[in-house]
């Protein structure tokens, strides 16, 4: 079982979220790096699971299309909401309270070199996790994400976006599952650059709102038993000590 370092790190906003993966996710590769060109690797870092909830903010991936945000600057601020272009695969997304988005990041080489598979894996956590709650989620075939009704064209409806990096096998940038969102902020987009399908929200599907704590600790279960990780709770501080200066200590 591979140690993951777990942090919920509540409603933070969105750059100091991506400065942090950035910190995490240079620490593996260096370490990496390293170590290959040492030849006797020294002890892994962990591997870390960051959940969060965001500030109004719609990002734009690597692939995306400015023309799929709908509103301009002012209606940005009249919404309270940031536009952030970022270094992710896929289109524009929304971020919000409500939503868990999860960053995990992961040294694939020590699970298992497929990012197909990395993805198909992410989507089977929230999968079994709207099981738990009675509802039933699959996938589209070509679309990434976890969808509801996802076999009839005419009712398919996004429930968990998906949009990663990998360097060197290491992944940041994760999932937006919408638990308690307030949806009409996807009407200001096109979401993921997919015009003919809708959103949905755990609390819209059950016409009531879960409790998002219980949420989080079924899907990072979930997750933890898909991946085969030890998840190891964990304060945000502590990301900021580096291993080496943790042995050292």
């Amino acid at each position: 079982m591979e140690k993951t370092l777990f942090v919920d790190l509540g409603m933070k906003a969105y750059q100091p979220a991506w400065d942090l993966q950035e910190e995490l996710f240079s620490r593996i590769i260096a370490w990496k790096m390293q170590s290959r060109n040492a030849g006797t690797p020294t002890a892994p870092p962990p591997h870390y699971l960051l959940f969060c909830e965001h500030p109004h903010v719609y990002t734009l991936g690597k692939t995306g299309a400015d023309e799929n945000l709908l509103i301009n600057n002012q209606e940005l601020a009249e919404k309270e909401a940031t536009y952030v272009r970022i270094n992710r695969g896929g289109d524009i997304t929304y971020h919000g309270p409500g939503q868990i988005v999860g960053y995990p990041i992961l040294d694939l080489e020590r699970f298992f070199t497929d990012i197909h598979r990395y993805m198909r894996s992410l989507e089977e956590g929230v999968i079994r996790t709207l099981a738990d709650y009675g509802i039933e989620a699959g996938r589209i075939e070509g679309l990434t994400g976890v969808w509801l009704d996802p076999e009839d064209p005419g009712k398919a409806r996004k429930i968990c976006a998906l949009g990663v990096k990998s360097s060197r096998w290491v992944t940041m940038h994760g999932f937006a599952f919408n638990v308690d969102t307030d949806l009409s902020y996807f009407g200001h987009i096109v979401p993921c650059g997919i015009t003919d399908k809708g959103v949905t929200s755990m609390a819209k599907e059950l016409n009531a709102r879960p409790d998002m704590e219980e949420v989080k600790a079924r899907l990072k279960d979930h997750l933890a038993d898909v991946f085969g990780m030890t998840l190891v709770p964990t304060e945000e501080a502590e990301l900021k000590v580096h291993p080496s200066e943790k042995e050292a200590s």
